[in-house]
């Protein structure tokens, strides 16, 4: 089975790499990263969350081009991932030269989940020995999370654990939220027509640091989409608001851990008080019931 160690970026096309910039240190509180080499030319833009190299890249592309990265351990574990998928008939692209130094890491091989989402896993991504400094005061502690469309929730699940290694921590209805650590989740599949990036999640340090994106957004113009509120399965409080190109940006505080290698998940229904503990009603066409 393939172990994924952490999740380590993602990377969206858009259309408009000026206006994602500004709402990338705007809104998101990121920093712009170093470019090198060939990448100076390549019209992508990549943002620092923490100390990782990046952990967010904006592309000149299809705002539907969407691919997220995780990181194994070592190259051997890297071949035997490529192998078992192979094995299981599932087309892979083994990274050349140039798309390696555009993932900043050594080696990667990119492959589709059965819905069709884009995941690259890669070995020895770039840490940066530059300490990340906010473009303004989020309070962020860093990229965490995913929310990713599944066509259909048991077959993308039962891939997710069984392929790649990942345990369900709860589930929401039919839709999965799976850890690939401690953190409860690393990934949540949402039952949808399509594939693709469904939220990108941050976390920050507390409540405060919530709340004072709120006000931010109002007084930007920036749709909030869900919340404030709390979620009764990871115990986070959240925020969700709209972000280029109709992607969903989430930043939560107080995610909770599991240990417990014998956890027995939740089984929540799929109506507003399973999402918010609050009473917070979601504008996200995934989340509404």
């Amino acid at each position: 089975m393939i172990q994924l160690h952490d999740i380590r970026y993602v990377r969206l096309g858009t259309r408009d790499l000026t206006g994602a910039r500004r709402y990338a240190e705007k809104i998101l509180g990121l920093s712009v990263g170093a470019c090198h080499g060939r990448e100076k030319t390549s019209r992508q833009l990549y943002f620092r969350s923490d100390d990782r190299d990046h952990t967010l890249v904006y592309f000149d592309g299809d705002p539907a081009d969407h691919t997220v990265g995780f990181e194994v351990r070592s190259q051997a574990d890297l071949e035997g991932a490529a192998q078992e998928l192979e094995r299981l008939q599932h087309h892979i692209h083994i990274g050349n030269a140039a798309e390696c130094e555009q993932r900043r890491v050594r080696a990667f091989i990119n492959f589709k989940d059965p819905s069709g989402n884009a995941i690259d896993l890669v070995v020895q991504p770039h840490h940066s020995g530059v300490p990340f400094f906010p473009s303004r005061d989020t309070g962020n502690t860093g990229f965490s999370h995913i929310g990713l469309r599944t066509t259909n929730a048991t077959r993308d699940e039962a891939f997710w654990t069984g392929v790649l290694g990942a345990k369900v921590s709860d589930r929401i209805g039919d839709a999965p939220l799976l850890r690939i650590d401690e953190i409860h989740h690393k990934v949540a599949l949402f039952p949808s027509a399509g594939s693709g990036v469904q939220h990108v999640n941050h976390q920050v340090a507390s409540i405060d640091d919530i709340m004072r994106t709120w006000y931010l957004l109002q007084r930007e113009g920036v749709r909030t989409v869900f919340g404030p509120g709390r979620h009764p399965t990871s115990g986070a409080m959240f925020l969700y608001f709209e972000g280029p190109d109709g992607m969903t940006y989430e930043f939560s505080s107080g995610v909770s851990r599991i240990a417990d290698p014998h956890h027995q998940p939740r089984q929540f229904p799929f109506r507003p008080e399973s999402l918010c503990m609050w009473g917070s009603q979601p504008d996200i066409p995934e989340f509404r019931s």
